[in-house]
């Protein structure tokens, strides 16, 4: 595991041993200390415990989850129906489930027999955390593998967008490459010596802001807390600052979204603050789609209020047809790329097998989300 994945393993494992549930005890994954707590009565069903899975994921978990599970796997490419899922996973004691998949109380009323679900991302929007725990359903995610990708994405999308890649593809696709060179044709924005905002000094964020600084550029950068690490570890070059979020909207040359989505970063940058941007600033888009206010971005985008946005995320997944940025051309759109490397979506998906071998085998599951969760006792 990485040094990330590593860490937050060892904060599940310091906020877990505060209340370990009765019946589970520490895995290996979350730490060396094992808790010798009493079993619960029937902690677990009797038999292999069977699983919905509502999508295909990469068959290096589904083998790993068949030794301890009887496995019903979603064929469809697009998310089972509500009542689709409650007649597949009906008679389920773990889910395996993606952002697009709603897991709220009625569901959980639907599927008494449920006991775990478990989150192919690192998000958990689509998940009501507070009705799971209430009926002792322990939810999972898999944080700290999809860092590097999504940093990827996010710098092949900001250069798509400020270098006008897809325009120039679609130049040369069209036919309309006429003349080898000309000095004034297709000029975009390069980093070097521009200023990169970043929305979030995170994991992914903080490594934007160090890949930026390598490009050359200068970094401002705003979190819900100033980072002094990272500000006295670039003190020196004076090429860092922490501003508040209107400043960075102000005096960004490019703005990079990483915060998660919540009731405070919704729309977080919204007509207001797109109207702070300077008429040459690209916006990156990876985090979640409703971090930015769609509508008033295609707008800014159609009347040249900002130069180009390239975006992985939108507020309704998949982008429909209709949607105005589809239309213009200095958007550089994505279908939700972020963590679709190989290596990641196994990791992902290795991590979803992590959580339910634990827990089945009455571990503590290594990536627990509701940490204030009591599991209940199994169906007869």
């Amino acid at each position: 595991a990485s040094m990330a994945a590593r860490s937050i393993m060892a904060e599940t494992a310091a906020r877990a041993a505060a209340r370990l549930p009765n019946g589970f005890r520490t895995s290996a994954a979350v730490g060396a200390r094992r808790h010798n707590a009493s079993l619960a009565p029937r902690p677990l069903p009797a038999g292999r415990p069977k699983l919905f899975v509502t999508r295909q994921i990469p068959d290096v978990a589904l083998r790993r989850l068949a030794e301890v599970a009887r496995l019903d796997v979603w064929e469809g490419e697009e998310a089972p129906s509500r009542d689709e899922l409650v007649a597949r996973a009906g008679d389920c004691d773990g889910l395996v489930t993606l952002l697009t998949d709603p897991v709220d109380d009625g569901l959980l009323q639907a599927l008494p027999r449920l006991r775990i679900v478990s989150q192919m991302a690192v998000g958990f929007n689509n998940v009501d955390l507070a009705a799971c725990t209430r009926r002792g359903v322990a939810v999972t995610n898999t944080p700290g593998v999809l860092d590097d990708a999504v940093v990827e994405l996010t710098f092949g999308l900001l250069l798509g967008a400020a270098r006008r890649l897809a325009e120039g593809d679609r130049y040369v696709r069209d036919g309309k490459w006429l003349v080898a060179w000309h000095p004034l044709a297709m000029r975009g924005f390069g980093l070097a010596g521009r200023q990169l905002g970043v929305v979030g000094l995170g994991r992914i964020g903080r490594r934007v802001a160090e890949i930026g600084l390598a490009f050359g550029a200068r970094i401002l950068y705003h979190s819900r807390s100033r980072d002094a690490a990272f500000d006295a570890e670039h003190a020196v070059t004076g090429r860092v600052r922490f501003v508040d979020l209107d400043t960075l909207c102000r005096e960004s040359d490019f703005v990079s979204l990483h915060v998660p989505l919540t009731e405070h970063t919704h729309h977080l940058i919204d007509a207001r603050r797109l109207s702070l941007m300077r008429p040459e600033c690209v916006i990156v888009n990876t985090a979640r789609g409703p971090v930015v206010d769609e509508e008033e971005l295609a707008r800014a985008l159609a009347d040249g209020r900002i130069a180009a946005a390239g975006l992985d995320v939108f507020e309704r997944e998949p982008l429909s047809n209709e949607s105005p940025l589809v239309g213009l051309g200095n958007v550089f759109l994505a279908p939700h790329l972020g963590s679709a490397t190989f290596e990641t979506r196994d990791a992902m998906a290795n991590i979803v097998a992590d959580n339910q071998i634990a827990f089945w085998k009455g571990l503590l599951p290594p990536q627990l989300v509701n940490t204030d969760w009591t599991p209940k006792c199994a169906e007869s």
